[in-house]
């Protein structure tokens, strides 16, 4: 009764966190009026794309003048970002914009900035491909507002447009119109506290209106005529020349005029610490629920499968061995080991455990011949023989452990809001740490694996754990830069961080491997077996389809999985690639779905490698894993259908950039899953060859 509470209480504290929260910050920033606020440059980005480029260094943006700025900081000068903002393409510098706390610009002059051909080339893709520029004002995006359709509600879409595309004409010919005057609204609210008293105020919105002013008709100073009057915008051709047409000439350039527009409006009913609920609002909970509800049929509907497995035929098993009049005798080399005494059910640890509790089955002695017995119990003197490359699958298993304790990690810091969009690049360095961290964990289980497999050369397995993983995904990464590089996108790693992460997986990652490797393997010692291998192998029968190691069986298995995570799969697709200015931030739902996955492919394993052992088949340790992997094949085919159905990514280098790190991810999950698939295996094997007696 109280172990049901117990229970219940978990369950209720889980879907009260499912859609999770986030801590917005510790640090609040207020302003008193006349102060200047810096405003940051970031990247421009696209849906279409997987390439990201620094606003700072297009062809067509205002040179910077050099000035110091609020803050202290220097005009065009780079923000020192973390190593997750690195990774993620960020390059942040300080612009010229000026902006003064509760001081209204109805019209404001920035520069002149001239572009040649070849800039003018390079501007009409970037507004052709639909990128969008983000800028940051007190760790606030630059946003676009929107509002519902029945105008109740606003929401923020981080960055804004740099340009349009029209199509004009009787040929429906495509031109191109670049924003050159943008137009920024600071929401803010009185500080909380006594800067509230003393008049200060918060910033808790940024707002961005792009527009595209023409050249012409201009003031001395630069400014237009008449800003609420502009009937023309800035086309992007080459200036006309003293015939009143465009000028072909190659040395033809494009003067363009940047101005900008600044309005404080006060919000009230909006604080600091909500102000982020702008940008995160979304309708989709009620899908998330429902893939919840269906995720947890299809887990109970597993789990009652996996009861009946073990209830009535693992154990009616052995209930007909031994009321089936015969006395059945298993022998095994191994000397026979004294009758531990019965216990109650009431204190068996669980159904399992109570294997061994049956009347007669932990003395089945006979002189009948063993191989006259069918089924699972047979295998018994080579279901713990080692298998084969050792040497490959201690370091998986060992990875898979960092890994998992990784994913974990990110998720609870993510549900209870510590990991939020607010903290740029956040996931990525917390999980670099995490990962770092857990080497200590992959030595070490790596390490007692190899052991287990009677394995001799702990420090080359504890060098091949720390080396297979990471190296494999450091070498990626190093050969996708080159690509990147070449593109002149943010998203090309500086040399100095690709030497930060070699220097992270060297000299801090790989002692961590071998500390905890030699602490399992020397001190720890392998893990205990309950039945010893015979020195002569069993021959394996031929096997049935489903347990032969193919292809089919692997994608079989792999289907349940697949489904608890379809749809949780594809909010994280369209963050990760067709919606790139929002924000994924339902960690709760996340949390729970992997939960859910957790025990559905423990259970899948389960089955599988029970039917592996009844069809007399001992070489379970490769297939349990495997099987666990299982749904990364239906995870890569739905990654196939989204590039094709969804994406509208155009360009080889973009293609294969979506397709290595898309695969990176694919194997990573493998990997992980691969690992709790195998660790569920190894305890159900060793439950129930562990209730076996045998002389």
């Amino acid at each position: 009764m109280h172990a049901d509470v117990r229970r219940g209480v978990a369950w209720c504290s889980l879907l009260v966190l499912t859609q999770a929260f986030y801590i917005p910050g510790f640090s609040i920033k207020s302003y008193h009026d006349g102060e200047t606020i810096p405003l940051f440059v970031n990247k421009v980005y696209s849906d279409t794309s997987e390439l990201h480029f620094a606003y700072a260094s297009l062809p067509f943006v205002c040179p910077p003048t050099g000035r110091i700025r609020a803050g202290g900081f220097i005009a065009g000068s780079s923000v020192s970002l973390n190593l997750g903002e690195i990774l993620r393409g960020d390059r942040i510098t300080v612009s010229d914009y000026e902006l003064v706390m509760g001081n209204d610009e109805e019209v404001r002059y920035l520069c002149s900035k001239t572009i040649d051909r070849a800039g003018i080339r390079r501007t009409r893709e970037l507004i052709k491909g639909g990128f969008f520029a983000e800028w940051i004002v007190d760790n606030l995006p630059g946003a676009t507002s929107f509002q519902t359709t029945d105008k109740t509600r606003k929401y923020y879409a981080p960055g804004f447009k740099i340009g349009e595309e029209r199509l004009e004409g009787e040929g429906r010919q495509p031109t191109y119109w670049l924003n050159n005057h943008v137009t920024v609204v600071m929401r803010y609210h009185v500080a909380p506290g006594r800067d509230g008293e003393k008049g200060k105020k918060v910033i808790v919105g940024f707002e961005i209106f792009p527009r595209s002013i023409e050249a012409g008709n201009r003031k001395k100073d630069g400014l237009p005529v008449d800003i609420s009057n502009v009937k023309m915008g800035l086309e992007l051709v080459p200036q006309w020349n003293s015939t009143g047409g465009v000028d072909e000439t190659a040395e033809a350039t494009l003067t363009i005029p940047y101005t900008y527009s600044v309005y404080f409006r006060e919000e009230p009913n909006l604080e600091w610490q909500n102000r982020w609920d702008m940008y995160l609002q979304d309708d989709s909970a009620n899908v998330h629920w429902l893939a919840i509800v269906n995720s947890l049929v299809i887990m109970a509907l597993l789990t009652a499968v996996v009861a009946v497995v073990l209830t009535r035929t693992i154990w009616g098993d052995i209930r007909g061995y031994i009321e089936g009049g015969s006395d059945i005798k298993l022998r095994s080399h191994r000397p026979r080991t004294p009758r531990s005494p019965k216990r109650s059910s009431e204190k068996s640890g669980g159904l399992l455990d109570q294997l061994s509790d049956i009347e007669g089955f932990a003395d089945l002695d006979s002189d009948s011949d063993p191989d006259d017995i069918t089924g699972w119990k047979p295998i018994h003197g080579d279901v713990f023989r080692p298998p084969s490359h050792v040497e490959l699958l201690a370091p998986l298993l060992g990875s898979g452990t960092q890994l998992l304790f990784m994913t974990v990690g990110l998720l609870v810091l993510s549900t209870f809001g510590i990991l939020n969009p607010s903290f740029r690049g956040g996931y990525i360095s917390v999980g670099i740490g995490l990962f770092i961290f857990a080497g200590l964990f992959s030595g070490y289980f790596s390490s007692r694996i190899y052991r287990t497999f009677h394995g001799h050369n702990w420090q080359k397995n504890v060098l091949v754990t720390a080396s297979l993983v990471p190296g494999l995904l450091f070498a990626t990464v190093f050969f996708l830069n080159l690509f990147v590089w070449m593109q002149a996108s943010s998203n090309a790693l500086p040399l100095g961080t690709l030497i930060a992460l070699l220097s992270l997986w060297l000299f801090i990652q790989l002692p961590l491997v071998y500390i905890g490797g030699w602490y399992g393997y020397v001190v720890v010692g392998a893990y205990p077996s309950p039945i010893k291998p015979n020195v002569i192998p069993r021959q394996i029968p031929p096997q049935p389809w489903y347990t032969s190691g193919g292809i089919a069986g692997l994608v079989v298995t792999g289907v349940v999985p697949f489904l608890i995570i379809f749809v949780e799969l594809l909010f994280v697709f369209r963050a990760l690639w067709q919606d790139k200015s929002g924000f994924y931030y339902l960690f709760g739902f996340s949390t729970l779905s992997f939960f859910i996955l957790f025990v559905v492919v423990v259970e899948v394993t389960v089955l599988s490698t029970y039917l592996h052992l009844v069809n007399e088949n001992y070489d379970w340790q490769w297939h349990a894993f495997l099987t666990g992997a299982s749904s990364a094949i239906w995870i890569f085919g739905a990654l196939i259908w989204f590039f094709c159905m969804r994406l509208r990514i155009e360009g080889k280098v973009e293609g294969l950039l979506f397709f290595c790190y898309g695969g990176l991810m694919v194997g990573v999950y493998g990997l992980l899953m691969g690992t709790v698939g195998w660790v569920g295996a190894k305890g159900f094997v060793g439950r129930i060859y562990g209730a076996v007696k045998v002389d």
